[in-house]
């Protein structure tokens, strides 16, 4: 029962904007791929705080029992996604499923990526000039994932 399919074009999207966007369109019931998800920006503060902020969720827990949290670009964006969803009942599960996130654009979406959205309220155009950001790229990288 999939009612259409919306790919996103992420880079320059502010995460949690954007998350909060995918995640509603995703309980629509519509399919939505998202690329080039390590080009979105974690705003708000320094970069060294976003830093330590993503480090120590990632280290937290028992690494044989959790919490788990990932450490590359699409696999946070989808985790993201998660916390905006009511994930632990039905219609949130199936909602989850529908969304995938791909790090840059593979070559079977190569024709998708040119009719890509864009979400304009969602990208960093709309923050101040002098606000602080951090690419997730470079938080991914700081956390240990080579790609």
């Amino acid at each position: 029962m999939i009612k259409m399919k919306v790919v996103v074009d992420a880079k320059d999207h502010i995460l949690g904007r954007l998350a909060s966007k995918v995640a509603k369109l995703a309980l629509e019931g519509n399919e939505v791929i998202i690329l080039n998800s390590e080009k979105t920006v974690i705003s708000g503060t320094n970069k060294k705080v976003v830093e330590e902020f993503f480090k120590e969720k990632h280290e937290r827990g028992d690494p044989y029992h959790g919490p788990f949290y990932p450490r590359y670009p699409d696999q946070i964006v989808k985790r993201v996604i998660r916390g905006m969803l009511p994930y632990k009942k039905e219609r949130g599960r199936k909602a989850l499923k529908r969304i995938k996130a791909y790090i840059g654009v593979p070559e079977e979406l190569k024709e998708d990526y040119e009719k890509a959205i864009r979400f304009e309220d969602c990208t960093l155009d709309k923050l101040n000039k002098r606000a602080k950001f951090e690419y997730l790229e470079n938080i991914s990288r700081k956390l240990g994932a080579k790609w």
